[in-house]
Parts: C-alpha cells; structure tokens; sequence
C-alpha cells in the first residue's frame, strides 16, 4: 500500500510540474497595435466543433495573456468566432470555428480556408490524395490525435438486459428490433432515445453504430445530454445513448464487438480503445505549418493542460493512470502471476495497418510513457502484447511477443528498460476477429507497472 501511495503521489507531484511548464506559453508576437487579426481557422467535424475546439481555443487564448474571452455566433449555423483581447498590444484576436462535418475540414484545407482540419475518424484515402501537394497527412506532424471519444449505452436502472453488440444497438436504433424480448429482455416495446442532429454526440453515435442505416422515425430526440438521460432512468422500456460523463441515474450496459468480450466503458477502457464504442478525435495540419500559431496551438491541446480540457469537455483525455482492470479472469494462471500486484496503465499501443510499426498515437503515446514513469524511477514495467488469429497459436503468440519488444526497443531510446517482454497471441480480443479495422485492434501491446523486486 505504500508503494502505490508513494507511486500515486510522485505521479501527482509530476503531473503539477508539468501542467505549470505547459502553461507557459510565450505570448503574442507581431500582432497590430489597435487592431483586429484572425490567428487561424478550425473546420470539419461537429463532434470536436461544438464544444471541445471552442474550449482549447478559449484556454489557450488565455495562457497566451488574453482577457475578456467569448464565443460568437458567426451568424452562419454550426459556426463560431472565439476572440479575447490581448491588452499588451490592444489588439483583438479570433480564431473561427466551422463545424460542418470531417469531410469538410479536409476540403477546407485544400482550398487554404482553413488551417487545421478536425475530424472524427481517420484522413480517407481519397482525402489524403487531395492533400499531398501540402503535406503527407498521415504523417505525425501532421496527424494529431487530440482524445479520444466513449459513448454510454444506457437503460432504465431495473432492465435485465446488461449487455449488447455493437449490432444488435444498430438495429434497435434503426428499427430492426422493436421488442425487448428479442435481446434477451422481458417482452414489451423498445423505446428509443436519441441526441438531436445537431449534437456531438448524435455525430458520434451515427458514425459509430449506424453507418448507412437510419435512425428510427419514432426516435424521441434530445438537445441535452442530462436530459436524455433522466429521460431513460424514468422510463422501463427506455434506450438511449449519451457521453460518458452524463449517465447520471441510469445504467450502463457493456457493449461487444463481434465474438469479443462485451465491456463496459469507463477511464480504462475507453482510454486504450478497448470499448467497442471509443474512437479517435483527430487534428490535420500541414506538417510545417506557415501560421506559427497552428502548431503552437496543437501543442497546447496536446500537453497536460489541453488534456485536462479535453476531459472537462467529456471525452476520454489521453493523461495516463495506474488502475486494477477486471476483465482478465479467463486467462492462464501464468499471465495472473505476471501482474500480480501490478496495475494496468490506461494505454495501449498499436500499430500501422499491415505492419510493424508503431501508429501516430503510439509515437507521442511514447513520449507520455516515459515522462510517466521518470516521475517514479522504482516502478517495474511488463509489456503484454496481444494479435489476432493465425494459421497456429505458436505463431499468433509469436507475432503478438514481437510487437511488445519493438515496444521495448523504442523504451530504450527514452532510458526505461522494461522488466518482461511477453505475448499472449490471440487471447483477449476487444473487437471482431472479421475485418480488418478489428484485427488491427486486436493488435496491441498493454502497459503494466509494479514494485520494483515485487
């Protein structure tokens, strides 16, 4: 016990010094004295436009020295001007906020009307191809994952039913399930409860669980979060989905992907992108951006304190914790012994489709990881990694023991040599095993510390 307080509280003494050392952002430079300037736009996804875009522009504005900070309507639906007044020079300075869709964002980049396109799922090919004259969007200057997204599947506090896939939520949604006998509940009708389509939220639901399919028509819509929800824990028949933060006094149901194990979201699963349910919130620069302020920014939002308002905000931020896990009970006796007295970061590392190598999140995941555990020098690190089916369990085992020391190797440029370097092939998947999108997921390395000599 006093391993893990003293850990907690070496972690926590870190983790000051660094929200002090990113709030010193340098302040403006060249602006007009009396005057007005547009510092950069934002265009693309609702998700990220609605509200977490205005809230790292507003508390970045506000490390910069600017007082007197608001968010404006445009006049234009779905966009914003965020402005303050930066007293050193008396100059205002705003950035716009167009929140119209990802596909947008990346048109308004190649068009040079926007500076930063915000997106709710990766850069398509298509758009990539578009954007090549500016820069390799793929690239880790110029894809930037800012958090990551959680949704809450909830229900009335006294339904049975406790847990759903991803496909059987798909078709209550749209209609195709009307009764709750046909997912293992008592018999009556479904009633369903949805964010209106202006909302983040709604934005994520749809991309996530419906693609092509439509809402139901008789779908109760809603503007608010809290809302919604109060609106299901009254209702026995109720369904709905909200952010993670706003479950309030209804229940969570876990959701699975496929054959995978069904969880339920919270700080760790959403964190490592375990949950069926959690996706990326990207940022897409030019990979050295003209605009000074860009990549400033996008620093920001990166660093301790944009994570903070990231989490604020309601989504998953991508600041590390130590926790217990509680979904490993089906595995060898073996792997219990290898993190008894361990607990898991909320971190995973994954890797580029079809190769070995290390994704975007994953390289500046690194840089996470190292400050991390430089804050506590006496903790043991165990890397697990995990794969997808193959021709033998030997080689899928192989495979997955392959990916954890390419993790190590990169460890070992930052000074932390990991204790043990394991794989575990292709137990424990957290997404469908067809596809590609799921056996990419299913391509992980966790993240464990413990007592040093435990």
């Amino acid at each position: 016990m006093n391993f893990w307080r003293n850990f907690s509280l070496s972690v926590l003494t870190f983790i000051f010094a660094a929200a002090v050392n990113a709030g010193q952002v340098a302040p403006f430079t060249g602006l007009p004295v009396d005057g007005e300037i547009n510092l950069f736009s934002v265009q693309g996804s609702n998700t990220i436009g609605a509200e977490l875009a205005p809230n790292l522009v507003k508390a970045w504005l506000q490390e910069k020295g600017a007082e007197n900070i608001e968010v404006q309507n445009s006049g234009i639906e779905n966009e914003v001007d965020v402005s303050g007044f930066y007293p050193a020079t008396r100059t205002r300075v705003t950035v716009k906020i167009a929140a119209h869709g990802s596909g947008t964002g990346f048109k308004g980049l190649a068009a040079g009307r926007a500076d930063i396109a915000a997106a709710s799922r990766p850069i398509k090919d298509k758009e990539f191809n578009l954007l090549q004259p500016l820069a390799n969007m793929r690239s880790p200057g110029s894809e930037h994952i800012i958090g990551i997204d959680g949704l809450a599947i909830i229900v009335h506090p006294d339904n049975p039913v406790s847990d759903l896939s991803v496909e059987e939520i798909a078709e209550i949604f749209s209609g195709g399930y009307s009764d709750w006998s046909e997912v293992g509940g008592k018999p009556g009708p479904i009633h369903v409860y949805a964010r209106d389509d202006k909302s983040g939220t709604w934005d994520s639901f749809s991309g996530m669980v419906l693609g092509d399919r439509t809402l139901l028509a008789g779908a109760e819509r809603f503007e608010s979060n809290a809302e919604l929800s109060d609106r299901v824990a009254a209702d026995a028949a109720g369904i709905g989905f909200v952010g993670l933060s706003s479950v309030r006094s209804a229940r969570l149901l876990s959701v699975s992907d496929g054959s995978a194990k069904s969880l339920l979201p919270n700080k760790l699963t959403v964190a490592t992108e375990d949950y069926a349910l959690a996706r990326r919130l990207f940022m897409y620069t030019d990979d050295e951006p003209a605009n000074e302020y860009v990549k400033e920014f996008i620093d920001f939002a990166l660093q301790d304190a944009g994570q903070k308002i990231v989490a604020d905000t309601g989504f998953i931020s991508q600041e590390l914790k130590a926790v217990i896990p509680e979904f490993y009970d089906e595995l060898p006796e073996d792997f219990r012994q290898l993190t008894s007295d361990a607990k898991r970061l909320t971190i995973n590392f994954r890797f580029q489709e079809g190769s070995a190598k290390l994704d975007n999140k994953a390289l500046k995941d690194l840089e996470r990881l190292a400050d991390f555990l430089h804050a506590n020098g006496s903790a043991e690190v165990v890397l697990i990694g995990f794969g997808d089916k193959k021709k033998t369990e030997k080689r899928s085992q192989l495979l997955s023991k392959l990916r954890a020391m390419a993790v190590r190797r990169e460890l070992v440029r930052y000074g932390i040599y990991p204790k043990n370097s394991v794989g575990y092939g292709e137990n424990l998947p957290v997404a469908s095993v067809n596809g590609m999108e799921g056996r990419n997921k299913n391509r992980r390395v966790e993240v464990w510390v413990r007592k040093a000599g435990a």
